[in-house]
Parts: C-alpha cells; sequence; structure tokens
C-alpha cells in the first residue's frame, strides 16, 4: 500500500527498483525494512518484505519515535482498526500488527504497486467508458467503507492506484489516515488546519469539510470528493484552479466553494488550450469528448459537486447507479425532467398549426402521451431516489447515535469499546428507527452479523431472529433479503450449537432458495454448504459428504476453482473425508485448498486460519504429531493476534493443539493448556456448547492417559450426561464419550460397568480400537470382551 501516514505528508508508490538489490535497514518484528514510502506528522509507511509464512512486499505504517502520546495513538488505532473491519476487492488489506520492542505501535497492509487512477487511465488512454466503469469500482469500494461506518475524507487520484489483475484495471482505494467513524466529532479530529495546513486535500475536499464553520462532516463529503475525481477522469483538470488559492485569503476560497459554480466539464474542454492533448488520451477529438460529455455527464458530475449536500447524491451507490445509467443508455437520474415538460408545452403552444393535418396531429398527441410516460417514469425514479436519500439520512443518524458512546462528555475519560458501542446500538434499535421497519431490520440482521463473527452467539441470536420476523411480514417470506436473514440465523444456531434448528431452518431456506434464486445462485450454494456443515456436527458424515460434493461441483463450474466460495466447498469436504477415516483424501484436498487460500485470501484470513486449523486436525489423526503440533501453533498465534484470545475459534485451535501434545505424550503440557481452554471455553461459549463438551472430553482423556482414572471418570461421566441431553444418545460424540468412560471404569478395574459401556458403544458401530487399546488390557481375558471384539469385526467387514 502506498500510502500517506497523515494528508500532510508526500508519497511514493512506486515498486523497489528492478535489478538492485534491497536495501537492509533493519527489521521491525518479521518484517525487514526497505525503503521509506512516505512520512508525516505522526508517522512513517515503509516499503519491507515479510519472508514467513509467505515472501511478499508490504508496507509497514509506524508511529514516529517520541510521537505516541494519547491522542496520537487513539488516531493510529482508528486508521488500524478501520482498515481491518473492511473487506473489499477495492480497499486495500491490513495484515498484522503489533509493537516494537521500544513500544512503537505499528500495523502492515497490502503494498499497492499502482498508479494513481488519472495517471493510470491516461498511460493506457483508455476511453471515457472505461474511466467510468473503473469509477463504479471505486465508488462500490467507498460504500463499502460508508456501510462499515467510516467516511475517507481524503479521496483523490493519488489514494485512489489502479493495478492489473489478470490484465483488468483494478482500483485499490488507501490511506484511511484521517478517515473517521460516522459520528459527532471530537476534539482531535477538527477538521481545521493542524500545524499550518488542513486535514485534507485543497480541491477534492467539500465545502463542509474546508469550511471550519461547520462541524458536522457526513458521507456526501466523500461523494463530493467522487466527483471532483470523475470531473478529473473526464475533462482531465479539476473543477477549480487550485493553484490560484495559494495566493487568495482562506476567507476568498471558501466564498468560492460555497457560492461559485465550476464550469461543466464539456465547458471546460471547450474552452481548454490544452483539450487536444486531453482528448487525444480518451482517444477521441476534442470537438468528440466536448459533444460527449454535454449532457448527461455534465448532469451527473456537478450532481457530484453540488455546494449543498442536500442536493448532492446522497451516497456513493446513489452516485455509481447513475454512471451505470449512463453506460446502459437509460435516463439518468441528475437530468431534471423539464425537457418532457417543455417538449409538451411546446405542442400545445403550436396546436392550431398541427391541427391543419390529422397525420402530424396524430404524431403530436403519440408524442405527448410518449413523453408523458416517460415523465411519470422520471418521476417515480426520483421518487424513489429521494426516499433512498431519506432512508441513507435515516441510517446516518443512526450511526451518529451509535457512536455518541466515543463523544468525551459521555465517556468520562473511560475508554470504549466496539462491544459498548454495539451494545448501546442494538438496545436502542427500536426506538431509534421505529417509523421504517425495513430499515431497522437490514441494521438487525447487520448487527446480528457482527456479534456473530465476534463469537457473541447470545447477542446475535435475538436481533437476528426479530429481523427474519420483520422481513418475512413486511418483505414476504421469499423475499431476498428475507432469505438472507433466515441464512444468517441458521448460520448462527449451528455456531452456537443447535444444530436440530440449524437444519430445520436451513432446509427451509435452501427450499426457498432453490426456487426464487435457483439453484445455482451464490446463497443457495452457500445453504448448501452450510447444510452439509449441519449434518457433519450432528455427526452425519457420509450425507454431509454427498451434499459437499455437489455444492463443490456446481461452484466449480459456476464461479471457477479458486472462488472462496469454492474454497468452502473443499474445507468442508475434506472435514467429511476425515471423519470417515479417509485421511490420504482428505489431506491431498486440504493441502491444495490451503495453498489456494493462502494465495488468494491470504495467511491472516479466517478462512485461511480455518483451513489450517482443519488440516492440522488431519495430520494429528494420521499420527503425524510434530507436523499437526508445528501447524496448530502457527494458527494460533496468528488468531490470537487477529481474532483475540477468547474468540471461538482461537480456543477450538488451542484445544486441537493440547490433544496433539497428548498425543506425542506430554500430558503435563497437554493438561495445562486444555484446562485455560475449557476453562474459557464454559465462560465464552456456556458448558453445554460443543466445542465445551469435546474439550471436556479430551480433557478427561489426557487424565486417563495419565493413570487417573477416577479424576477422569467423573469429568466423563459428568459430560456424559450433559451429550446424552443436549447432542442426543446415539451421536458420535456421545459414543466416543461412553468409550472413554468404559477405559476409564476399566482401569479402576469396573469390569462389568466397562463391559456393559462397551455394549452400547458397538451397538451403535463404534468400537474399532478395541482389541489394541492398552487401556482395555484388563478385559482381554474375559470372554465377553472377545465376543464384542468379534462383534466389532463382524460390523467392519464388507459383507455387512
Amino acid at each position: 500500500m502506498g500510502t500517506n501516514p497523515d494528508s500532510e505528508a508526500t508519497f511514493d508508490s512506486a515498486a523497489a527498483p528492478v535489478g538492485l538489490p534491497p536495501v537492509d535497514l533493519g527489521s521491525i518484528g518479521p518484517y525487514r525494512l526497505i525503503r521509506k514510502l512516505g512520512e508525516g506528522g505522526m508517522g512513517q509507511v515503509w516499503l519491507a518484505e515479510q519472508s514467513a509464512p509467505v515472501k511478499r512486499q508490504v508496507a509497514l505504517k509506524i508511529i514516529k519515535a517520541g510521537q505516541y502520546d494519547g491522542s496520537a495513538l487513539v488516531r493510529f488505532n482508528l486508521e488500524r482498526q478501520t482498515l481491518a473491519i473492511m473487506d473489499h476487492p477495492a480497499i486495500a488489506k491490513v495484515f498484522d500488527a503489533g509493537s516494537t520492542a521500544t513500544g512503537q505501535p505499528y500495523f502492515v497492509m497490502e503494498y499497492v504497486p499502482g498508479l494513481p487512477i488519472t495517471t493510470y487511465c491516461d498511460q493506457k488512454r483508455l476511453p471515457a467508458r472505461e474511466r467510468l466503469a473503473l469509477l463504479i469500482k471505486v465508488c462500490e469500494g467507498v460504500q463499502h467503507a460508508h456501510q462499515k461506518a467510516i467516511i475517507h475524507r481524503d479521496l483523490k487520484p493519488s489514494n485512489i492506484l489502479v493495478v492489473e489483475v489478470d490484465g483488468k484495471p483494478m482500483p485499490r482505494i488507501i490511506d484511511f489516515g484521517i478517515a473517521k467513524a460516522i459520528s459527532q466529532q471530537s476534539e482531535d479530529e477538527t477538521l481545521v488546519t493542524r500545524a499550518g495546513g488542513m486535514v485534507g486535500t485543497p480541491g477534492y475536499m467539500s465545502p463542509e469539510q474546508a469550511d471550519p464553520s461547520i462541524p458536522d462532516v457526513d458521507t456526501r463529503t466523500d461523494v463530493y470528493s467522487l466527483g471532483v475525481v470523475l470531473y478529473e477522469l473526464l475533462a482531465g483538470v479539476l473543477p477549480f484552479d487550485v493553484k490560484q488559492w495559494s495566493t487568495k485569503p482562506f476567507h476568498e476560497v471558501l466564498r468560492q466553494l460555497h457560492e461559485d459554480d465550476p464550469p461543466s466539464p464539456s465547458s471546460r474542454i471547450s474552452g481548454d488550450a490544452d483539450s487536444t492533448m486531453i482528448a487525444a488520451k480518451r482517444k477521441v477529438d476534442a470537438r468528440q469528448l466536448a459533444s460527449m460529455l454535454r449532457g448527461d455527464l455534465d448532469w451527473i458530475t456537478l450532481k457530484a459537486l453540488e455546494k449543498d449536500r442536500s442536493r448532492r447524491y446522497g451516497t456513493p451507490s446513489e452516485l455509481s447507479a447513475d454512471i451505470g445509467r449512463y453506460l446502459r443508455n437509460e435516463p439518468v437520474t441528475a437530468r431534471p425532467a423539464s425537457a418532457a415538460y417543455r417538449a409538451g408545452k411546446y405542442a400545445q403552444r403550436h396546436k392550431f398549426g398541427v391541427a391543419a393535418v390529422s397525420v402530424v396531429l396524430l404524431l403530436l398527441i403519440a408524442f405527448g402521451v410518449m413523453q408523458a410516460i416517460e415523465l411519470r417514469r422520471i418521476t417515480r425514479e426520483r421518487d424513489r431516489a429521494n426516499r433512498e436519500r431519506d432512508r441513507a439520512t435515516r441510517v446516518t443518524d443512526f450511526m451518529t447515535g451509535m457512536f455518541n458512546v466515543s463523544d468525551p462528555s459521555q465517556a468520562r475519560g473511560k475508554t470504549i469499546t466496539a462491544r459498548e458501542i454495539l451494545d448501546k446500538s442494538s438496545a436502542k434499535i427500536d426506538t431509534g428507527l421505529a417509523q421504517d421497519p425495513e430499515l431497522k431490520a437490514q441494521m438487525m440482521d447487520v448487527m446480528g452479523v457482527v456479534y456473530q463473527s465476534l463469537g457473541l452467539y447470545s447477542s446475535s441470536l435475538p436481533l437476528l431472529e426479530r429481523a427474519a420476523e420483520i422481513r418475512r411480514r413486511v418483505l414476504g417470506p421469499e423475499n431476498p433479503e428475507t432469505l438472507a436473514t433466515m441464512h444468517h440465523l441458521a448460520t448462527t444456531l449451528i455456531a452456537d450449537g443447535h444444530y436440530s434448528e440449524a437444519e430445520k431452518l436451513f432446509r427451509e431456506t435452501l427450499d426457498s432458495e432453490r426456487r426464487v434464486l435457483g439453484p445455482e445462485n451464490p446463497l443457495t450454494l452457500l445453504s448448501m454448504n452450510n447444510l452439509a456443515n449441519v449434518l457433519y456436527q450432528q455427526g452425519r458424515y457420509a450425507e454431509a459428504e454427498k451434499l459437499d460434493r455437489e455444492t463443490l461441483e456446481i461452484r466449480r463450474r459456476v464461479s471457477g476453482p479458486e472462488d472462496p466460495d469454492t474454497l468452502l466447498s473443499m474445507e468442508s469436504l475434506a472435514a467429511a473425508l476425515d471423519k470417515q477415516g479417509r485421511y490420504a483424501e482428505a489431506e491431498r484436498l486440504g493441502r491444495e485448498t490451503l495453498d489456494i487460500r493462502r494465495r488468494v485470501s491470504g495467511p491472516d484470513h479466517p478462512h485461511t486460519l480455518e483451513v489450517m486449523n482443519n488440516l492440522a486436525l488431519l495430520l494429528d489423526n494420521e499420527q503425524h504429531y510434530p507436523e499437526a503440533e508445528k501447524l496448530d501453533r502457527e494458527t494460533l498465534d496468528i488468531e490470537r493476534r487477529v481474532l483475540g484470545p477468547e474468540h471461538p475459534t482461537t480456543l477450538l485451535t488451542s484445544a486441537n493443539l493440547a490433544n496433539a501434545l497428548a498425543d506425542e505424550k506430554r500430558s503435563s503440557e497437554a493438561e495445562k493448556l486444555m484446562r485455560e481452554t475449557l476453562e474459557i471455553q464454559r465462560r465464552v461459549l456456556g458448558p453445554e456448547h460443543s466445542s465445551t463438551l469435546e474439550s471436556a472430553t479430551n480433557l478427561a482423556t489426557i487424565l486417563d492417559d495419565e493413570k487417573r482414572y477416577a479424576e477422569a471418570e467423573k469429568l466423563q461421566r459428568e459430560t456424559l450426561a450433559i451429550q446424552r441431553r443436549v447432542l442426543g444418545p446415539e451421536h458420535p460424540a456421545t459414543i466416543n464419550s461412553i468409550y472413554n468412560l468404559a477405559c476409564d471404569v476399566a482401569g479402576e478395574g469396573k469390569r462389568d460397568e466397562a463391559l456393559s459401556l462397551l455394549r452400547d458403544v458397538v451397538a451403535h458401530g463404534g468400537g474399532l480400537q478395541m482389541q489394541t487399546d492398552p487401556d482395555l488390557k484388563s478385559l482381554h481375558s474375559d470372554p465377553r470382551f472377545d465376543a464384542l471384539v468379534a462383534k466389532v469385526k463382524q460390523n467392519a467387514s464388507p459383507a455387512h
């Protein structure tokens, strides 16, 4: 990521010189510094090289030595968290974060060796339509940031870099250093001058952002900046002559921004001495370019640059939608309907003249009817746009209320966490959006998904249940938005261990999705994938495998072999194969998936970590214990840093590492780690969650290995009682616990009870390891045990 640490900084986004040995300027953590990319008042950005687990160039941003006081740390951490919560192809990714040995905070981002969007378009001589298509992708990225409650506030060509992916241009938005949450502004975020300069870039700032007397800046300030970039992409110059501003007093600059209308792009081209050269970079001549811009493109650009933000496009998606209409040769909403109205009036003024010829009259009537229809359509579109803008305002107001908790007058010196902001907002969602049930359901759905991603299932479920109820009632049970919420609810039910409820809801949702969206729709396929996951969690591995294979075949054909959704199906299938003992097939698929995941998603992506976790578990099942331990430790280190030490996925890896240590006969280490993990799981997930129960069973097994049979028996009986009630008596985890309890009581000499428990295991198809299990050696002289072994062999025979 070639980026400014602050808006005042200058930077260089070019790649390191080709053919020259990299300069070694030392290291920060695992990152070797190559050269400085930029420097501002607070921080620096360095080009660095990461060597493991993948080798790549990254951009490392670090606060300058001596600059990390409280307010600087707040701004720095805000930028880091801003980038971390966003996941969009048009936004540069954050990979890592940490502190140096001296305490200087840093974070590591994607390095984007691209060109500013205007430079790229000019060098490639892209026609206007291709430039517009590229800007639509930028608008989508900015819209994603706004949906995450983040305003960029410094959008300009040098912060919108273009790289080529598979030969196609792809924008990357960088430098969120002066971004702000959609909230009331605090003293730290003032838009007035700082160290003699504005926070923002003259020429690209909206009038309200440049004016220190206006305290509230919302998402429409980014729309204005996008309008300036659009103007520059089309006309090759800025709307206002920024060079003249350096000689004018500040109040005169503000007056011009607030009062003077910029010339339209077409008139600017018509009067520019360099118009021939500008047009040549767009593969047309100057007259053709002016003609192309005149009309819809002028209207779109000037609407984005409206001085009064209430008349501006309300969101980047509204701007991109109008650009899309232009590209599809459809009427744009920026253009007023008065042209049709004037045409109708013209016909009325000439009615006596045209009445002489009936044919002409009929033609005029037909023309008038068509214009009236068009007028009504345009009016409906404008009304719809107004409703969307009103809704965007309600979202802005609600999000502002969300972040009021960070205002110093309300925080009163306390540290405010994202969890507190979510809790405060979810409690107020009923009153804050009572007049708009559709929007209320949308916000409940969004917050429910955020809670789920944080592992806070008890907070997620009520919100998603309410959202599903509202959408069923208001939109209908088969509306795509309703189906999406039902999908989110079912996914959370899986995560919280409510498997039978999740299966019922997924089957209901999947039937509707196949009928409404089609059998190959991405959401339909995701529901198939998650239904297979439900079957897996219930121990129905053969059913899960069948559905996984069906989903994977469609995804490979529709989305391609490296699409993230295709990889999800590969992960699910590998896990189902693992549980059926088909280790070689599962390992081959797991390694293939991990290679693609690391390349496509990055080494720190949650889905990459999930594949690493599953592969380590598979290696442990194959008795490749050192390799399993190594991969578990690598995964756990990343998860603790990226997800947090108490996230359910982190705890699952911690438990897997403890099992790997136990399999390596390092019982004391294994016991210590498993006890720590189990304690957190009981507190965070609850004592009846499937992951908690699995860890309790594994701890009992470790105690059994240490010959502490009485202690192991007590814990195993407690766990088994819960499993029989929650999972059911025939669940594979329940049967496994019954087997482990049999081993415990056999070690204590309780032969009859051990044999009784083993009969239950064999009756449910288990007990394959009975004959070779050293914990059952005391039963070998008993003919009843021999009969059970014979029954296991009979069950396992192909004929049976």
